[in-house]
C-alpha cells in the first residue's frame, strides 16, 4: 500500500512539477538556512578555541575590574603595581613564568604613514608565556629590558600599514613622542576573540614608563600574565591568586574582588558560549522558514484534495478504504517536503564550502544536525499534510463523485 501510495505521490509531483518546486520552497530554505547557521556558527566555535590557544600556554592573566571584557569595565579600579608582580612571583606555587604589561593606544609614525596602534610595555617573559614567536629580527633582551632601552618588537599589521615592502629591521618608528628601534618582526597570529593580534608593537616596560608617558603613579600594571608549570591546576592556582591580591588590596570578607583572574579555557569558554548563543538564535530565526513551508505544503495539499475529489470519489466506490486514502495523501506531502530537506541539504554543503574559507572558519560535514534538519523537514510534511489527508479520506464516495 505504502509503495503504491508513493507511486502515486511522484505521478503527481511529476505532473506539477512547479507549483511542487513551489510548495517546497519554504522547507528549502528552511533547512538551507538552518544547516548552514549550525554549521559555520561550530566552525566559528571552533576556530575561536583555536585562536585562544593561540594566546598562550598555561596562561593565566590577572585584570582589573570585575569580569572579561572591555577595558571601560575596569574604570576607576586601581591597576596593580610591580610589587604585586613580585609577590605572586616569589609567594604562589606552581608559576613558571610572570609579566607585567601596561598598554596604551598611540600614535606611530614611519615617514608618511601613521596610525593609531596598542602599545605594550612588558618584560621578556612576556614572549614566551604568549608563545610568541619571530618572523624576522629578535626579541629585545633582559640588558635592554633592565635599562629601558628604546627598542621595539612589531607586530605583522603594523609592519604591513607603516613599513610596506621595506625592511622595518634596524629602521627608527615614532611611538607617541619618542623614537624607537624596529629590532624584530612578530609571527603572525592573526584574529581572535579580542581583535587583531597582530596589530602590536611590544616595547620592554621600563621604557614604556621612562619614554612614553612616565609613571605617575606606582599602580600603573595594566595586566599580569602568568604561565603556571606543567601539571598545575590552574583553579587552585588562580585560587591561591585571587587569596593573594585580595590580601594585598585590602579587601575586606563583605567586599567583591575588584580584580579578575582566568585561564585561557575561561575566556574560551565564554567566547564560545556567546558564538553558540548567537549561532541558537539564528538558527531559530531560520526555522521559522520551515513552519512557513510546512503551511505553504498544506495550502497547496488542500488544493490538491479539492481538484482530486471526483478521483478520490471513485477510489472510495470501487473499494479503497478511507484509510488509504489517508495514507496516499500523507505519502504525498511527507514526499514533498522530504525532497525539500534534500534539496536543502545540499544546498547547504554548496554554501557552507564557499562561505567557510571566506570567514576563515573550518567547515566539516556534520552528519548529526544533517540528519536531524532531514527529518524535522518530514516531520513537517506530515504535521501540515495529516488535515488535508484526513479531509481526504472523510469524502463521502457519493458526494464525490457528484463533484465538477
Amino acid at each position: 500500500m505504502l509503495a503504491n501510495a508513493f507511486l502515486i505521490a511522484l505521478r503527481e509531483i511529476r505532473r506539477n512539477l512547479g507549483r511542487a518546486f513551489l510548495t517546497v520552497l519554504g522547507v528549502i530554505i528552511g533547512v538551507t538556512a538552518v544547516v548552514t547557521m549550525v554549521t559555520l556558527g561550530q566552525g566559528t566555535t571552533m576556530a575561536v578555541k583555536s585562536k585562544i590557544e593561540n594566546l598562550g600556554s598555561n596562561l593565566v592573566m590577572l585584570r582589573p575590574g570585575a569580569g572579561f571584557g572591555p577595558r571601560a569595565a575596569a574604570a576607576g579600579v586601581p591597576n596593580f603595581t610591580e610589587s604585586d608582580v613580585i609577590a605572586i612571583a616569589e609567594q604562589i606555587p606552581g608559576v613558571a613564568a610572570i609579566a607585567p604589561l601596561r598598554s596604551n593606544m598611540l600614535s606611530t609614525i614611519y615617514l608618511q604613514q601613521a596610525r593609531n596602534t596598542t602599545v605594550t610595555g612588558t618584560t621578556i617573559d612576556y614572549f614566551a608565556i604568549n608563545k610568541w614567536s619571530l618572523a624576522d629580527g629578535r626579541f629585545f633582551s633582559e640588558d635592554e629590558a633592565s635599562r629601558g632601552a628604546a627598542v621595539a618588537v612589531i607586530g605583522n599589521t603594523v609592519r604591513d600599514e607603516l613599513f610596506g615592502p621595506d625592511d622595518p629591521i634596524g629602521r627608527k618608528l615614532r611611538i607617541g613622542s619618542a623614537s624607537f628601534q624596529v629590532v624584530g618582526v612578530l609571527a603572525s597570529k592573526g584574529q581572535a576573540g579580542m581583535g587583531d593580534q597582530d596589530d602590536t608593537i611590544v616595547v620592554p616596560l621600563t621604557a614604556m614608563q621612562r619614554r612614553l608617558g612616565g609613571r605617575s603613579s606606582a599602580r600603573d600594571i595594566s595586566q599580569i600574565s602568568i604561565s603556571a608549570a606543567d601539571g598545575v591546576d590552574s583553579n587552585l592556582l588562580i585560587s591561591e591568586i585571587t587569596a593573594l591580591m585580595r590580601q594585598r588590596r585590602n579587601l575586606q570578607s563583605n567586599q567583591d574582588d575588584n580584580f579578575s583572574v582566568f585561564d585561557t579555557r575561561q575566556i574560551a569558554e565564554t567566547l564560545s558560549s556567546s558564538t553558540r548563543m548567537m549561532t541558537t538564535l539564528l538558527t531559530a530565526v531560520a526555522a521559522v522558514s520551515l513552519l512557513v513551508g510546512g503551511i505553504g505544503i498544506m495550502n497547496i495539499m488542500l488544493v490538491s484534495v479539492t481538484e482530486r475529489t471526483r478521483e478520490i470519489g471513485i477510489r472510495l466506490a470501487i473499494g479503497a478504504t478511507a484509510r488509504e486514502v489517508l495514507w496516499q495523501f500523507l505519502v504525498e506531502a511527507l514526499t514533498l517536503s522530504s525532497a525539500g530537506g534534500v534539496i536543502g541539504i545540499l544546498l547547504a554543503f554548496a554554501l557552507c564550502s564557499v562561505l567557510a574559507p571566506m570567514i576563515e572558519v573550518s567547515f566539516a560535514f556534520n552528519l548529526q544536525i544533517n540528519l536531524i534538519a532531514f527529518i524535522f523537514s518530514a516531520a513537517v510534511g506530515i504535521v501540515f499534510g495529516f488535515a488535508p489527508a484526513r479531509r481526504a479520506a472523510r469524502l463521502d464516495p457519493i458526494d464525490a463523485l457528484r463533484h465538477e
